[in-house]
């Protein structure tokens, strides 16, 4: 384990930014969807699943990317998934149709899986316990400052050019990830080759889910997944759409979703450094509680001032800024050995949530905020119920 890596700030940066692939690129795209929809001919309940095409490809990624890095080492996988993720991007801003514009995403989504997992599995690869906790705590606190912008420059590209431009942005994004990759990132994994490659697969599978730990913070992970991509697969529709904020404001707006996650990360950052892993999820499912009832509320009520709303939609992911980098750590510790699996399972099955949430979400707008509060309450409340019963998961 070479922990000396963890203090490397250009290293953690890298890190931490190619995690933010998947996020700078759907955040980024939002404030095009509307205009998109119109050029493409098609419906908005259409436009909005490039999100969840996206998310289809980043979940269905993940295992692979996790079992070839674990095969092969670290770099090589990162230099072909930032490939793929660039390319489709270009794919995206010359796309002519919504068929055309949909099969890119899902390949770009593939592209970006390989960044988020193995950014984890080098985690892993040097740190654990507290200190990994503490460094996926840095890794969210870099890769929402990205997303924080994201949509703002989504919203200045679109208005003063067209929507093709973010994703013109996104590919330039892509590019400058290739080079930070050669000049930064360094190998932190020995290729294991010991059995044939579905063996393998075989075994870390069958490693990771014998280790009830790794089931609970598995949990803790998908279950807020599920509630904010409802989130940000509506966002533009509602802020735009049905509050009749101008796409320039949208940025701004959804920033402070941003701010929100990097002020609960930062915040866990520091309060690691006196209490354990499970009492700041422990903190975590409590604020995402206090929202998760009050946006139940608001879906019965269907007609809310935009700051409640959006209120409640902030301290909701201010919360994930405990649970999720602390519930990865806890799934993680337990299997040093296959940290790139591991890293892709716990990949894999959030974005299946979040997929699953965006497309549901998507396809069951109606123009009110009814399911986009009732999709993140539902799954917020669940969030405290796993946490009240992780004796009972997770064991003594």
């Amino acid at each position: 384990m070479n922990t000396g890596l963890a203090a490397r700030r250009r290293f953690v940066l890298v890190l931490g930014l190619l995690t933010g692939l998947a996020a700078v690129s759907i955040d980024m795209s939002l404030p095009a969807i509307p205009q998109m929809v119109d050029a493409l001919h098609t419906r908005m309940s259409l436009g909005q699943l490039i999100v969840g095409f996206f998310m289809a490809g980043l979940a269905l990624g993940q295992v692979p990317a996790g079992l070839l890095s674990d095969r092969l080492g670290r770099m090589p996988v990162l230099y072909g998934g930032v490939g793929i993720f660039t390319l489709a991007a270009v794919l995206c801003s010359i796309s002519n149709s919504i068929e055309l514009m949909l099969a890119a995403r899902f390949l770009q989504g593939l592209g970006a899986s390989v960044g988020v997992v193995v950014a984890r599995a080098i985690v892993r690869d040097i740190a654990s316990g507290k200190e990994a906790a503490r460094l996926m705590s840095a890794l969210v606190m870099i890769f929402t400052a990205a997303p924080m912008l994201a949509p703002i420059l989504g919203s200045f590209l679109v208005d003063t050019w067209n929507w093709r431009s973010p994703f013109f942005a996104i590919a330039i994004f892509g590019f400058l990830m290739l080079y930070s990759l050669h000049s930064i990132l360094r190998e932190t994994h020995v290729p294991i080759r010991e059995h044939h490659i579905l063996r393998q697969l075989w075994m870390s599978l069958r490693e990771f889910f014998s280790h009830r730990q790794s089931l609970l913070g598995v949990l803790l992970v998908l279950l807020p997944a599920a509630g904010f991509m409802s989130l940000i697969t509506g966002s533009s529709a509602l802020v735009i759409e049905i509050y009749a904020y101008p796409v320039q404001a949208f940025g701004f707006i959804f920033a402070l979703a941003g701010i929100s996650i990097l002020g609960g990360s930062t915040l866990n950052r520091r309060l690691l450094l006196r209490f354990t892993t499970m009492q700041g999820i422990g903190i975590g499912a409590a604020l995402m509680g206090i929202a998760s009832v009050q946006l139940l509320l608001i879906a019965w009520l269907n007609d809310v001032a935009f700051w409640w709303l959006w209120g409640n939609v902030c301290l909701f992911l201010f919360s994930t800024g405990f649970l999720m980098p602390n519930a990865t750590a806890l799934a993680l510790d337990p299997v040093p050995k296959i940290a790139g699996v591991a890293a892709s399972i716990i990949g894999t099955v959030q974005n299946v949530a979040g997929a699953g949430s965006a497309i549901a979400s998507g396809m069951l707008y109606d123009g009110s905020i009814r399911n986009l509060a009732f999709f993140m309450g539902f799954f917020g409340i669940a969030t405290g119920v796993v946490f009240l019963l992780r004796r009972f998961i997770a064991g003594p």
